[in-house]
């Protein structure tokens, strides 16, 4: 039965919620100072982090997208998920130790210390763009879901943006790493009950136990794990391969989530917190899908359909517009006001640590790498702590202004360049870490900005031509060729000496 949402337990909730969150802010935050908020004073709990990375893995996009995903691809995703675990296992062999050995706060100090001044600038530039544009969109998508459970024609969707990034400012203000590292944690529980309970329900009024429910969604083409067919981005190789090199770049060569390794004790910790953390991940991320089949065959069985929650489609597939709003619909309207509470809590939880997260890496990386705070002399540390605050409040600013943007604009088109744009800029960072480490050729420092733009340019008109001419789609492995065209570039630019 459709039940409307009670806006006062939502904001009784939230309220709670965040009541909460800020106090574990100030627990962790009493004299902190700038090694707690780079790095955590290097004494954060390998477990504790490798929980709290769970949170930050899943933003609320994933939140909202994956499940609703099952209804056009079904267990397609799957694959990209087993190549994290590959990933993950180079960043703990590889990239863990060489970050530790060089005593890292920035990890883009590897490329000056391997290339020079360009090179290391011109990665620390690139994870500034790519993070902004993603983090902005993937907020901006969960205010926008926040603002549909609110009365519109009172609460301007403006506000709603200013509260969110207000509050992700203030509990992220002073303590930094050190705070995010535990808050994470919260968040992370509370996303993982959300999901448990929105399952749980949906199997209690469907009448199941748990093997009806395997049995229920293995009946159907959900449970199908595998695409052959190539031409599809979807394809099962492809995606396994792709997840390799995602989890290889976005997180083992971005600053927000190795910040937080680099928080702990020693390269053992650090290692045994990635392992942890990956088989985490595949489950967390199965039950997800999971959800979405059993969302999927809810509707069908119980409400009609699509048409009965007004997602219908005529074509066939759905728009992403649609399935995005298959866990909110379901959630907050057909299971209960506990299932629906535990929703937007979940939802938010998804989304802080992400949010959170981003705003200290590139705090950080402003500080360390172009502000200078590990090389200059002359900066005292209240003037350092002054920078770092502003800087922190500045991206909070900008984040917000880019939310509004898109708000204006309100178009998927749009929205979907901007994550284009995010995706192609980690390419060159795939291709200026790996050209270091593989090889042992310097190169034409001052050249590597302009091999940074060729690059995604260059696959751009690869994937269209592919597409255009060929029928095929390169899919996330569009990174692996971004990344390749930055190696190959880079040899080509080598000055023919060796380290």
């Amino acid at each position: 039965m459709q039940h409307d949402f009670p806006l006062s337990w939502l904001l009784i909730a939230f309220s709670l919620y965040t009541a909460l969150l800020f106090f574990i802010s100030w627990l962790t935050s009493r004299k902190a100072d700038s090694g707690s908020y780079f790095l955590g004073n290097k004494k954060s709990p390998w477990y504790i982090v490798a929980y709290g990375m769970v949170g930050t893995s899943i933003s609320g996009v994933t939140f909202i997208s994956v499940p609703g995903n099952v209804l056009n691809q079904n267990f397609y995703y799957m694959p990209l998920v087993l190549g994290f675990l590959v990933g993950y296992i180079v960043i703990a062999k590889v990239l863990i130790p060489l970050y530790y050995k060089m005593n890292l706060t920035s990890i883009y100090g590897y490329l000056e210390n391997r290339f020079g001044f360009f090179t290391y600038k011109t990665g620390a530039s690139v994870f500034m763009v790519s993070r902004i544009l993603g983090a902005a969109v993937r907020i901006f998508v969960v205010v926008l879901v926040l603002h549909t459970f609110l009365p519109q024609d009172s609460v301007p969707f403006w506000l709603v943006a200013f509260i969110f990034m207000f509050l992700i400012f203030l509990y992220t203000f002073k303590g930094g790493v050190k705070t995010i590292i535990w808050t994470d944690v919260l968040q992370t529980t509370f996303m993982l009950l959300a999901v448990g309970l929105t399952i749980y329900f949906v199997a209690k009024e469907m009448q199941w136990g748990i093997g009806d429910m395997a049995k229920a969604v293995t009946s159907t083409e959900y449970a199908q794990w595998l695409d052959w067919e190539w031409s599809n981005s979807t394809n099962a190789i492809k995606q396994f391969i792709a997840g390799i090199f995602i989890t290889i770049v976005m997180t083992g060569l971005d600053q927000e989530m190795m910040q937080k390794n680099l928080s702990c004790k020693n390269i053992g910790e650090a290692q045994k917190n990635i392992y942890t953390t990956s088989i985490t991940i595949v489950v967390v991320n199965f039950f997800f899908l999971l959800m979405g089949a059993v969302l999927a065959i809810f509707v069908s069985s119980k409400l009609g359909g699509m048409e009965g929650i007004g997602l219908a489609n005529e074509f066939g597939e759905f728009t992403k517009a649609q399935t995005d709003k298959l866990f909110p619909t379901i959630a907050s309207q057909y299971l209960g006001l506990g299932v629906g509470l535990f929703f937007i809590i979940g939802l938010i939880s998804a989304s802080y640590p992400s949010a959170g997260g981003a705003l200290t890496s590139l705090t950080t990386s402003f500080c360390i790498d172009f502000v200078g705070f590990g090389k200059r002399t002359d900066l005292s540390e209240p003037r350092k702590k002054s920078i770092r605050q502003r800087a922190h409040a500045g991206f909070a600013i900008l984040f917000f202004l880019i939310i509004l943007v898109l708000y204006k604009v309100n178009n998927q088109a749009v929205i979907d360049l901007v994550y284009l744009l995010a995706a192609y800029t980690y390419g060159p960072l795939l291709g200026f870490f790996f050209f270091g480490i593989l090889t042992k050729y310097t190169v034409k420092d001052k050249y590597m900005p302009y091999v940074a733009i060729a690059s995604p340019i260059l696959c751009f008109l690869l994937d269209y031509a592919g597409q255009e001419f060929l029928g095929f789609g390169f899919g996330f492995t569009i990174l692996i060729a971004n990344g390749l065209f930055t190696f190959i570039g880079m040899y080509l630019l080598r000055d023919g000496k060796k380290v």
